[in-house]
């Protein structure tokens, strides 16, 4: 079943300029880009978007994190896009990230992890919505 899901360039690889890299490991993986642009979030998008981690003592360090530079959401399409898209990213910690996913190869730690991937179906329409109205 085709699905879309979400992927966001986090602040880390927009510094370190790997956009272009992170879309042809997408493009080359079979996604099919439908929407992509930049945006600097505000702290209080960045809260929004994150309000699932509220009260978790991680969670200013992520917002202060998130809105240090521009990020780059992009909405992908494909067969089985969320799962595939989370196995491509690799696990949040780059260190337990297995070889060849875009966290090993990219991230730097735990925290700059390079990548964000909804992490359901559900989750994905809620976070497509967030940054492209649907």
């Amino acid at each position: 079943m085709v699905e879309k899901t979400l992927l966001i360039i986090k602040p880390d690889a927009v510094k370190r300029r790997l956009i272009g890299h992170v879309i042809a490991r997408l493009e080359k993986a079979g996604f099919e880009i439908l929407g992509m642009r930049m945006e600097r979030l505000t702290p209080e998008r960045a809260l929004k978007f994150y309000a699932v981690h509220e009260g978790k003592s991680f969670l200013p360090a992520l917002v202060e994190f998130m809105v240090s530079t521009p990020v780059v959401p992009i909405l992908l399409q494909k067969e089985n896009a969320v799962a595939d898209l989370r196995t491509l990213i690799g696990a949040t910690d780059p260190a337990r990230a297995a070889c060849g996913t875009l966290r090993q190869e990219i991230a730097l730690n735990i925290q700059e992890n390079s990548v964000h991937a909804s992490d359901s179906p559900e989750n994905a329409a809620i976070e497509i919505a967030f940054f492209f109205n649907g």
